[in-house]
């Protein structure tokens, strides 16, 4: 499971009502966050961000929060 599958999964969102509010297809969705190869876009995260009623930036930091630059 990918972080944001656990956030959705944390907070007991519905991933079928998230697709139907954002657009996303459910199999995206599923790739979203089942998939550790896939990759998160920006408006993905925003839409989903909306859809959830969290600020995007709560869950960029979510996300991403353990990406560091180089050397650091």
């Amino acid at each position: 499971m990918t972080k944001l599958g656990l956030y959705l999964a944390q907070k007991s969102v519905n991933k079928s009502e998230v697709a139907r509010k954002t657009g996303l297809s459910k199999a995206r969705m599923n790739e979203l966050t089942l998939n550790e190869r896939s990759h998160l876009r920006a408006d993905e995260l925003y839409l989903i961000a909306l859809a959830i009623d969290v600020r995007p930036v709560d869950l960029l930091e979510y996300v991403c929060g353990g990406i560091r630059l180089m050397g650091q």
